[in-house]
């Protein structure tokens, strides 16, 4: 059984060896010493989710060039919204700007960012199937209860649990290299299936990831329960 401990850092954050890297330390310091805040840099991986979303909706909709510049344009705004995941909470922790409601603004951004790429993702593949958007929805409702979990467990006495095989780093790796791929889908097939085939990827492995998290949970309650007993 793996141990939730190794799923989280010391702060209760996700667990990131990109935090090391020199240049992301650089970058947090230059973000610390302006008049930033972590909670905004939350709420602006919003926006580049947006961004990232706008992108793929109208990928159905443009020709040459449009449909080798949306895609990439979205691959970089996705990148951007991890950038911002990335640096609020090192902001925050490591520059020593924590808030009371520091955690509100780590959460809430997320749980909006997740599904307006993913539902996006359903509608830029809608010419390829009757249930492409249907699939957008669903990984996007899977992608908030993965947190979801995540956080109920936490709030009744549970570790912060990180573990995939879908957490959110692996969803947006995926769309990332979904929608670079989709640069060459012309060649190969009809626009859409990449992006597709990367929510049928998605859907079981988030909800694989819901079961393990709530699995884990559950066996660290009840053994908790049964020492204190």
């Amino acid at each position: 059984m793996t141990d939730t401990r190794q799923q989280q850092d010391d702060s209760g954050r996700r667990p990131l060896k990109v935090r090391q890297a020199g240049l992301a330390r650089t970058a947090a310091v230059w973000l610390t010493n302006k008049q930033i805040t972590p909670n905004q840099i939350s709420v602006t991986s919003i926006f580049f989710a947006a961004l990232a979303a706008l992108c793929l909706i109208l990928l159905p909709l443009t020709s040459q060039p449009g449909d080798w510049l949306l895609p990439l344009l979205a691959a970089f705004f996705i990148q951007c919204r991890l950038l911002c995941n990335l640096f609020d909470g090192m902001v925050a922790v490591e520059g020593g700007k924590s808030t009371p409601a520091g955690e509100l603004f780590n959460d809430v951004p997320d749980r909006i960012a997740d599904p307006l790429i993913l539902v996006a993702a359903g509608y830029a593949a809608a010419g390829t199937t009757d249930w492409a958007i249907t699939a957008g929805w669903c990984a996007g409702l899977l992608a908030v209860m993965t947190a979801y979990i995540r956080t109920l467990s936490v709030s009744i006495g549970a570790p912060a649990d990180f573990r995939g095989p879908m957490a959110k780093q692996h969803r947006m790796a995926l769309m990332t290299a979904a929608c670079l791929l989709t640069l060459f889908e012309s060649q190969f097939w009809p626009q859409g299936y990449i992006l597709l085939t990367c929510l049928v990827i998605i859907i079981p492995g988030a909800a694989l990831t819901i079961y393990r998290r709530g699995r884990q949970a559950y066996l660290f309650l009840e053994t908790q329960q049964s020492t204190e007993g």
